[in-house]
């Protein structure tokens, strides 16, 4: 194979070019251009020969890396003393010598190889930067357009990538129009997907909707109201219970606004979810109390060793105290983690008699 210098003002060039536009180092371009055409060189010519390629703004090189040795058993490792001594008259035994052994063709070689390496690096940094942007949004709100629907879920552009919002974490009661604008709740950024970071969405998540509050309620932002619990069923109803550190401010007032003016662009953005706004409370009667509203209690008893809780209602209350299907004594029980049970007045009275 006859030595011929290559010309790599191009690739140069190149590398430059990625190195202003998207700050990867010229030093990581140029081992990864060494490893590709050390690739393509042992691929394109068949041998197991140590390969060296030496790159510079000037040429690029191969040469096969040999050990200086007295009796040669492998020509493609190992090179005779007497040989040696003709690339370098230092050279001794146990040295490496290297032998240019750059192919006439090889300038192609290395134009295909360095190209695809260039392109390949290009598309790791674009990866990287558009991870590192979403990676900051993990945990808030995003807006996206909606693009189409699949067996997985609902694919959402948001400008330089696609999210997805899984078919568990959509609301069964929603249907997403392709081009329709939606905000979603991001809950998780990857740098492993197929094709760029890999982001999920939620329309779901109780997190959601506290995000949503968080947009809309100054004094949420500001932490002088805090957004204790929430329980969800998404597209239904949600319950929220809100604490204020301000004892002048009411923190159910705040959610909700004069005439329900916050919290009505919430209902609107979950299409009609029914919101019920609850104060908290650290005392346990209070605060079960609280989360049954507006359901009426005449009485509440409650088991500390296992958390449950017997709550003593009108009769004509008791449709209005479970709710419907028994939504509300069943989302009043995830907001406060007890267990709930409800009983009427007729019912108590006849277990006392009993």
């Amino acid at each position: 194979m006859k030595s011929e210098k290559i010309s790599s003002k191009e690739l140069f060039n190149a590398i430059d070019q990625l190195h202003a536009e998207k700050g990867i180092t010229k030093e990581y371009l140029i081992d990864s251009l060494k490893l590709a055409l050390e690739a393509a060189y042992k691929k394109n010519y068949d041998t197991n020969e140590t390969i060296l390629v030496d790159v510079n703004e000037h040429n690029i090189a191969v040469y096969a890396v040999k050990e200086v040795v007295e009796d040669v058993e492998d020509k493609n490792k190992q090179i005779s003393l007497n040989e040696a001594k003709v690339i370098t008259k230092r050279a001794k035994i146990g040295d490496t010598v290297n032998i240019e052994v750059t192919p006439k063709n090889f300038g192609r070689i290395a134009a295909v190889a360095g190209k695809q390496i260039i392109v390949q690096r290009l598309r790791e940094a674009e990866r990287d930067l558009v991870y590192t942007q979403y990676s900051d949004k993990e945990g808030q709100i995003i807006v996206g357009e909606v693009q189409r629907n699949d067996k997985y879920g609902t694919i959402v552009d948001l400008g330089r990538v696609e999210a997805l919002i899984p078919v568990k974490e959509q609301v069964k009661s929603e249907k997403l129009e392709t081009h329709q604008r939606i905000r979603a709740y991001v809950t998780a950024v990857s740098a492993e997907g197929k094709f760029g970071p890999k982001i999920l969405l939620s329309r779901k998540s109780p997190e959601f909707v506290r995000k949503l509050f968080e947009i809309e309620v100054p004094e949420v932002i500001d932490g002088i109201v805090e957004i204790k619990d929430i329980a969800r069923e998404a597209g239904s109803r949600t319950k929220v219970s809100v604490y204020s550190h301000d004892e002048n401010i009411d923190p159910v007032g705040s959610l909700v606004g004069k005439k329900g003016m916050r919290i009505q662009p919430i209902i609107d953005e979950l299409q009609g979810e029914r919101i019920d706004v609850v104060p908290y409370s650290d005392d346990a009667p209070s605060y079960i109390i609280n989360a049954l509203s507006p359901a009426p209690i005449i009485a509440i008893d409650l088991n500390d060793e296992k958390k449950q809780a017997t709550v003593v209602v009108p009769d004509e209350a008791l449709s209005f105290a479970i709710g419907a299907g028994g939504q509300n004594v069943r989302l009043a029980a995830i907001l406060t983690d007890w267990k709930i049970d409800i009983k009427t007045e007729t019912e108590i009275k006849e277990v006392i008699v009993e």
